[in-house]
């Protein structure tokens, strides 16, 4: 497990900086997807809740030391998150593209609600997100869309990803 977290965290890392490098050139209304999150979303749905959220919160760890937020705000996103998306392992067949697309659909809003009730608690210290705005809208169907192809690509690692595989 520790090997498949210790990827998951080189991943999301390799997809933050793509995020904050590449793709914010392609932004629309400040909007990029959200590749990191994708990443931990497939870690916790293929190995189950304790690697997506150890996942998650390394992978948040290391996005609090790249970006402005406050210490801490994407570790408890991204745990929770992990947390959840592990709940789902086994539940239902890893269709190639719905599936993908409904899970990071639901991560992104599951995002957006945990950054909404953070703001409402500490108006100052965290960043507002919300629902009613544009960018909400056009990062879910971001990551809806570019689900499909992150998992996809992320199949090609699963003897790095998911535990249990020996290639």
């Amino acid at each position: 497990m520790a090997k498949n977290v210790l990827w998951a965290t080189f991943f999301a890392l390799l997809a933050a900086m793509l995020q904050s490098t590449l793709l914010s050139r392609l932004a629309v209304y400040h909007a990029v997807p959200d590749l990191a999150l994708g990443i931990i979303v497939f870690m916790a749905y293929n190995n189950g809740t304790m690697t997506g959220q150890l996942s998650g919160f390394f992978s948040g760890l290391m996005l609090d030391f790249l970006s402005a937020s406050p210490l801490g705000l994407n570790m408890l996103i991204r745990t929770l998150i992990g947390a959840l998306a592990g709940l789902m392992k086994g539940s239902f067949f890893l269709d190639t593209i719905f599936l993908p697309m409904f899970l990071c659909a639901g991560a992104t809003g599951i995002k957006a609600l945990l950054l909404s009730g953070l703001h409402f608690l500490f108006t100052s210290g965290v960043p507002g997100y919300t629902l009613d705005t544009p960018m909400f809208w056009v990062e879910i169907l971001f990551n809806t869309v570019s689900a499909p192809f992150l998992f996809a690509f992320l199949k090609l690692f699963k003897s790095l990803l998911i535990k249990g595989r020996n290639i």
